[in-house]
């Protein structure tokens, strides 16, 4: 008995997996796919030009 449990979660697992995974890549997420790629480059630099390189020249 225990072992249909397991697979029967194992497959409502997997069919959420593929079902999330259909939704992320569909059509009509693309505009925001590409929008949301690009959002770790909107950021802010966290240092001035002088100390990106990690040098400390004070």
């Amino acid at each position: 008995m225990l072992g249909y449990l397991s697979a029967v979660v194992t497959a409502i697992s997997m069919a959420t997996f593929f079902g999330i995974v259909w939704w992320a890549c569909s059509r009509g997420r693309q505009s925001a796919n590409r929008e949301s790629a690009l959002l770790p480059f909107a950021l802010p630099d966290e240092f001035g030009p002088a100390q990106q390189d990690g040098a400390n020249r004070s």
